[in-house]
């Protein structure tokens, strides 16, 4: 098998290249495509590609398959949690602006934490504590550098000086937006370790709803519109480009990396994954667009490297331990000084 820390490192760079690869699919400062298509199109693109793996499997071997439907009805859920929590992002915004918003959803760093400890009992030493504040700390602190001053929605027509001027209303649906989008990690990572299921039988099960609800999302846009650019199956490829393209199938492959990180290693390994992949995209951007370096992502990039050690390395690598020979010197020498007492 792969090593995890290898798909890891591939999952931060495509989801560092998604970022990269949206913006240049961008024409003229906008999107000549549909772009409620994209996650579509990666759903079912995902799915096909499951199949096949799944089909590949079954041609070597059985894949245990549980098709019970007191099973299969659990699989629509984080579809339904992710949909939800879409919802409460566009009403989030409502109430703050687009820096403040992404600052507060670093707050899904703790809550994944906070998640994964109670509804998947999985115990997290001090150190692996620290290191999820640490990473939240750090991912905060390399995005300050693009605020200079929060332009806070609902504060008038002047501009706050403070992200704390937003709202209460702004900072409880942010709170909300944050456990809704642990919730939805941490609930597939139950999905997928819950039986001994192939994960490409899962995955089938997973993309077929997440396709089911995206198109069902479209169809609610085309209502809306009242069908003002006709049905969603006649503009599903306008004004894609080959980028468009490049964005679909990264996204799509970004997924199925996380289910084979959510299968054999866990949620906490993913959230590393995507914020290392926030850094490398601020740090790409140096390069590829009219980002400038300040000292607020230098020491990001130094504080989620210290959390990314504390959380992953071995505990004698981050405490001076004592060894076996030094303990047994330690119990000699009391013995010794015991008897000479006595």
């Amino acid at each position: 098998m792969v090593p995890w820390y290898l798909v890891a490192a591939l999952l931060t760079i495509l989801t560092s290249a998604q970022g990269i690869l949206t913006t240049l699919s961008k024409s003229d400062g906008g999107y000549k495509y549909d772009y409620a298509t994209v996650p579509f199109l990666a759903e079912v693109f995902k799915l096909a590609v499951s199949c096949f793996l799944l089909w590949r499997e079954s041609q070597s071997s059985t894949p245990k398959m549980t098709t019970d439907w007191r099973s299969v009805r659990l699989f629509p859920i984080p579809s339904i949690i992710y949909l939800i929590h879409n919802n409460v992002q566009f009403a989030t915004l409502i109430y703050v602006d687009a820096s403040t918003y992404q600052i507060m959803g670093n707050l899904k760093i703790v809550t994944t934490g906070i998640l994964f400890r109670v509804f998947l009992r999985r115990k997290l030493s001090n150190l692996q504590w620290m290191a999820i504040l640490l990473l939240a700390i750090g991912t905060t602190t390399s995005q300050a550098s693009s605020i200079s001053k929060f332009q806070v929605k609902g504060c008038g027509e002047a501009s706050c000086d403070s992200i704390f001027s937003a709202p209460i209303q702004g900072y409880l649906l942010g709170i909300l937006s944050a456990c809704l989008s642990a919730l939805a990690g941490v609930y597939t990572e139950f999905l997928l370790k819950k039986n001994n299921d192939s994960l490409y039988w899962q995955n089938v099960q997973l993309y077929t709803f997440g396709a089911i609800f995206n198109m069902a999302r479209l169809i609610f846009d085309d209502i809306n519109n009242n069908f003002e650019n006709g049905p969603w199956w006649n503009r599903l490829f306008n004004g894609y480009s080959i980028t468009t393209w490049m964005v679909v199938l990264n996204l799509g492959a970004s997924g199925l990396l996380v289910s084979w990180l959510m299968k054999y290693a866990d949620i906490i390994v993913k959230v590393y994954a995507s914020s290392m992949a926030m850094l490398l995209t601020m740090v790409l951007s140096i390069y590829l667009f009219t980002f400038s370096p300040t000292i607020q992502l230098f020491l990001g990039i130094v504080i989620c490297t210290m959390s990314l050690h504390m959380y992953f390395a071995p505990a004698h690598m981050l405490v001076d331990l004592p060894s076996q020979k030094q303990v047994s010197e330690t119990m000699t020498e009391v013995k010794v000084e015991a008897r000479t007492a006595s």
